[in-house]
C-alpha cells in the first residue's frame, strides 16, 4: 500500500516539478507582470554588438594603433588555433557539440559532485556567450523580484542564460558560437578578445597558438586576474596544467605529450598595448581628437563601432623620420647639457639667468592648481608638497631614469630637454606621409606639429619672396647688402634690422643669393618696396591661418606659425602653384568594410606655375649659392645626384628656435628644434642656427630614404613648366638694381623690440 502510493505522489511531483519548470521558464522568457525583467529581444540575438576597437592603417597597410575602451579586434573562426579550441572545450564545455546550448547532462551531475565535496559548473559555452555578449547580468535586465533574494536573483538569472543560449544556438552554427566566444570574453591585461590575447601576452597571432600557450589563455579566463601569468605566474602555470590534463583526459593527446607540455615554462612574451608604444604616437593622438568630432557629427563612437581609418602616413617614412629625430636629438640635447656646464640654462636677452624661474614657472602647472584647490590657497602646505622629494623615473634618452626628484625638481629637468617636431609631406597630393610631434609621447604629449605655433624666423622669408617674384621682381636682381631703416611713429625713432653675421658690407649681391644667405637687410628692403599688406595677404593665400602681423618686422619672421602651415605653404611651390591643405586621412569605414566617407583634398590656385617654379629654383639657391645658409646639406652625399633640392633654414631671435623646411619634388618636409620654453636655448649661433639645430634631421631623413631600397624612392628634378620664360641665367640678365630710395615708406609703424632676428 506504501509502494504504490509513493510511486503515485512521486509522479505528481515529478509531473509538477515538469509543469512548475515550464511555467517558469515561459513566465521569465515573457517577463510575466514585470516580474524577472526583459530578455534581450531577436533583433539584439540577431544583431549582437560588443565593442570594437577602431584601427587607423598607413598607407602602406601598416596597423598605427587602435581606439579603444575595451581592447578587441574580431577574427574569423579559421584565424583560431584548433589548440585554441580543443582547450576551450576540453575545459569550459567538453559536450559543446551535441548540446543544444544546456548540457542536461552536465546540471543532473551537479548534486553528485557536491556530495563528493568537488565543485562543478554546468555553463556551456553558449551559456557563458551570452552572458558576456548580452549582459544577462545587468540592471537593465532585472525586474520587480530584484533584489529581494540572493537565490531568487540566480534562478532568474540562470533562466534567462538557459533560454538566450538555447536561441542563440538557434540563430547560430557551433563555429559562429565559438568564435563569438572567443571574440567576446576578457583575458585581462587591457586584452578583450583572443586577438589581443595572443598579441599581449605571446606576441604572436591567434592562428599559430600552441598547445602550452592555449592552455594558458584558456585557464586564464576562470578568473583573469587570479590566474594571470604576469601578476601570479604559478597560479596560472598550476591552471595551465590542469587545462592540459582536461586535454589529455578527452584523448586531444596521450599522457606523454602531457608530460612534455605540462615541462614547458610560461614561455611569456608580455606586452601591454598602448598609445605610448609603437610608430606615430603624436600623430595618432592628433587623428584621434580629429575623428572623435567626426563620430559625434555623425552619431558614431570611435571606441566601440571598429572603424577602420585609412590615413597617408607610410609607415616607412615614419621610422625613418623617428629615427633621424631620434639620431640628432640625443646628439643636440648632449651638446646643450656640455654648453651649459653648471649654468641655468633659462636667460633673459642678455643672457642673464631669470631669476624667480622656478617659482614663476611652477606656479603655471596643473599640479600647481591641484594643490591650491586642495589648501585652499594655503602656500606653505603648497610649497611643502612642491618640495618633498619622492621616488620616480624620469625621461633620458639612454632610457627611463629612476631617481629620487620633488615636483619642482621633475619641472626643472625637463625644462632643460630640448624637444622637436617633424612634419613630411606628398606637395601633388598633400598627403602626410610622416609626423613627428615630440620626442618621447610617454612623457612629453604636447604635439609640435600643429598644436604648437612658434617664431618661424628666417623659413618665413620666401613668403615674402614669394610675393615679389610674383609682383615683378626677379631673381637676378641686383641688390646692396646695405642697411634699410623704417620710421617708428609712436616713438619718432628708426628701426634699422641687421644681418645676423655682424654689420652690412655694401656688396651687391642677386635676389637668388640674398634669399640664400638669409640677409636680413635685402628683406627689409623688400618689405619696404611691397608693403607688409601684401606679404599677409600671400602668407594666407599660402594657408596659414593665424594671426599674421602686418608690420615690417614680418620680413623676419616674427609671427608665430605651426610647421603644418609651413610645410603647407613650401608644398605650394613644388605642385604648381596649387595650395593643398595637408591631409592625414583618405578614408574611413564601418567594421564591415563598407565606406562611411571618402576624403578628397582642398586645393585652391595660389600662385601661377612660373612663380612656384622660380620659388624652387630660389629655395635651390641655398645650396648653391657660395654662403648659402643650406650649404651643410653636402654632407649628406646620397640625397643629391640626378636630385634637385631646396631649402631654407630659420633662427629666431636669442636663438629660441631653429627651423628647417627642405623641399623636393617628392616630399617637402619641415622640422623645429627649441625649448618648450622660449627663455632655455643657446647662447650663440654656433649650435643655436637652424642649419645645426634642425637641417641635420632634415639630411639624415632624406639620407634614410634614399637608401631604403623598398621604397623605390627616385631622385627627379623639379617639374618645369613648359612656357616658363623667366631668364634665370644672371649672366644674362640686365634688369634695373634694387635701392632703399625707391621707396622710403616714412609711415610704416614697426614694434620697437623686433630688432634681433634672422639666421646664418
Amino acid at each position: 500500500m506504501f509502494i504504490p502510493k509513493l510511486i503515485k505522489y512521486s509522479w505528481i511531483l515529478f509531473l509538477g516539478a515538469i509543469v512548475f519548470v515550464v511555467l517558469h521558464v515561459y513566465a521569465v522568457s515573457n517577463n510575466f507582470l514585470g516580474l524577472s525583467g526583459e530578455m534581450p529581444s531577436l533583433e539584439v540575438l540577431e544583431n549582437p554588438k560588443s565593442e570594437v576597437a577602431s584601427v587607423l592603417y598607413s598607407s602602406d597597410g601598416f596597423e598605427l594603433g587602435k581606439y579603444f575602451r575595451e581592447n578587441r579586434s574580431p577574427v574569423a573562426f579559421e584565424e583560431i588555433s584548433k589548440n585554441m579550441l580543443n582547450a576551450l572545450v576540453a575545459t569550459e564545455d567538453i559536450r559543446f557539440e551535441s548540446h543544444p546550448g544546456i548540457d542536461f547532462r552536465g546540471i543532473v551531475s551537479i548534486p553528485f559532485y557536491l556530495a563528493l565535496g568537488k565543485k562543478k559548473g554546468s555553463s556551456t559555452i553558449s551559456q557563458q556567450l551570452a552572458k558576456n555578449l548580452f549582459d544577462t547580468r545587468t540592471s537593465k535586465y532585472s525586474g520587480y523580484l530584484h533584489g529581494y533574494s540572493k537565490v531568487l536573483d540566480m534562478i532568474m538569472i540562470k533562466t534567462k542564460e538557459w533560454v538566450t543560449a538555447i536561441k542563440i544556438e538557434r540563430s547560430y552554427t557551433k563555429k559562429e558560437i565559438i568564435t563569438m566566444y572567443l571574440n567576446s570574453v576578457d583575458f585581462g591585461s587591457n586584452a578583450a578578445g583572443i586577438k589581443v590575447a595572443a598579441q599581449t601576452f605571446f606576441n604572436t597571432t591567434p592562428d599559430k597558438l600552441t598547445i602550452p600557450q592555449s592552455a594558458v589563455l584558456t585557464g586564464v579566463l576562470k578568473a583573469p586576474s587570479l590566474y594571470s601569468p604576469v601578476y601570479n605566474p604559478e597560479r596560472s602555470l598550476l591552471r595551465r596544467n590542469t587545462v592540459i590534463d582536461q586535454m589529455e583526459k578527452y584523448n586531444f593527446f596521450t599522457k606523454l605529450d602531457a608530460d612534455k607540455f605540462k615541462a614547458e615554462p610560461l614561455g611569456l612574451n608580455y606586452s601591454v598595448e598602448n598609445h605610448n608604444q609603437g610608430i606615430a604616437t603624436y600623430f595618432r593622438t592628433v587623428a584621434n581628437n580629429w575623428l572623435l568630432s567626426w563620430c559625434k557629427a555623425r552619431k558614431l563612437d570611435l571606441y566601440s563601432d571598429g572603424l577602420k581609418v585609412y590615413t597617408t602616413i607610410d609607415s616607412r617614412l615614419q621610422i625613418h623620420a623617428e629615427k633621424a629625430v631620434e639620431k640628432h636629438m640625443k646628439y643636440i640635447q648632449n651638446q646643450f647639457y656640455i654648453h651649459w656646464k653648471d649654468r641655468n640654462p633659462w636667460v633673459d636677452q642678455d643672457m642673464k639667468e631669470i631669476k624667480g624661474f622656478a617659482e614663476t614657472s611652477i606656479k603655471r602647472t596643473e599640479m600647481y592648481a591641484y594643490l591650491k584647490r586642495t589648501y585652499n590657497g594655503n602656500e606653505d602646505s603648497i610649497q611643502y608638497r612642491l618640495n618633498k622629494k619622492r621616488k620616480m623615473k624620469v625621461f633620458s634618452w639612454n632610457g627611463d631614469k629612476d631617481t629620487l626628484f620633488s615636483a619642482i625638481d621633475s619641472m626643472l629637468y625637463y625644462k632643460k630637454i630640448l624637444q622637436a617636431g617633424m612634419i613630411a609631406i606628398e606637395p601633388e597630393t598633400g598627403n602626410i606621409k610622416a609626423w613627428v610631434g615630440g620626442i618621447d609621447h610617454k612623457y612629453f604629449k604636447y604635439d609640435h606639429v600643429k598644436q604648437s605655433r612658434r617664431q618661424p624666423g628666417s623659413t618665413f622669408k620666401p613668403i615674402l619672396y614669394c610675393a615679389a617674384m610674383d609682383n615683378g621682381f626677379h631673381p637676378c636682381q641686383k641688390v646692396q647688402d646695405a642697411p634699410v631703416s623704417f620710421y617708428i611713429e609712436d616713438t619718432q625713432t628708426t628701426w634699422t634690422p641687421q644681418n645676423s653675421d655682424g654689420p652690412s658690407t655694401g656688396e651687391m649681391l642677386t635676389l637668388r643669393q640674398a634669399m640664400a644667405r638669409s640677409m636680413n637687410t635685402v628683406a627689409a628692403l623688400l618689405m619696404k618696396r611691397i608693403g607688409p599688406n601684401m606679404v599677409v595677404q600671400y602668407a594666407q593665400k599660402l594657408g596659414f591661418k593665424g594671426q599674421i602681423d602686418a608690420v615690417p618686422a614680418l620680413c623676419l619672421g616674427i609671427s608665430d606659425v605651426s610647421i603644418y602651415e609651413l610645410a603647407g605653404a613650401y608644398s605650394t611651390f613644388a605642385n604648381k602653384g596649387t595650395y593643398t591643405e595637408p591631409q592625414f586621412i583618405t578614408k574611413i569605414e564601418d567594421k564591415n568594410g563598407n565606406i562611411i566617407q571618402e576624403f578628397i583634398p582642398i586645393t585652391s590656385e595660389a600662385l601661377n606655375e612660373e612663380t612656384a617654379y622660380t620659388m624652387l629654383h630660389m629655395l635651390k639657391g641655398g645650396v648653391e649659392e657660395r654662403g648659402g645658409t643650406s650649404l651643410g646639406l653636402h654632407r649628406y652625399p646620397n640625397i643629391f645626384g640626378g636630385n634637385e633640392i631646396g631649402g631654407k633654414t630659420g633662427t629666431t631671435q636669442n636663438f629660441s628656435d631653429g627651423w628647417y623646411v627642405g623641399v623636393n619634388q617628392k616630399l617637402v618636409t619641415a622640422v623645429w628644434v627649441g625649448g618648450d620654453d622660449r627663455s632655455i636655448h643657446f647662447r650663440d649661433f654656433n649650435f643655436g642656427q637652424g642649419a645645426r639645430l634642425a637641417m641635420p634631421i632634415f639630411g639624415e631623413f632624406m639620407t634614410n630614404i634614399y637608401t631604403d631600397k623598398t621604397l623605390d624612392f627616385k631622385k627627379v628634378p623639379f617639374n618645369r613648366p613648359n612656357n616658363y620664360k623667366v631668364e634665370l641665367n644672371c649672366g644674362k640678365y640686365s634688369g634695373s638694381v634694387l635701392s632703399d630710395s625707391t621707396n622710403s615708406n616714412p609711415d610704416i609703424y614697426v614694434p620697437k623690440n623686433e630688432n634681433k632676428a634672422g639666421d646664418i
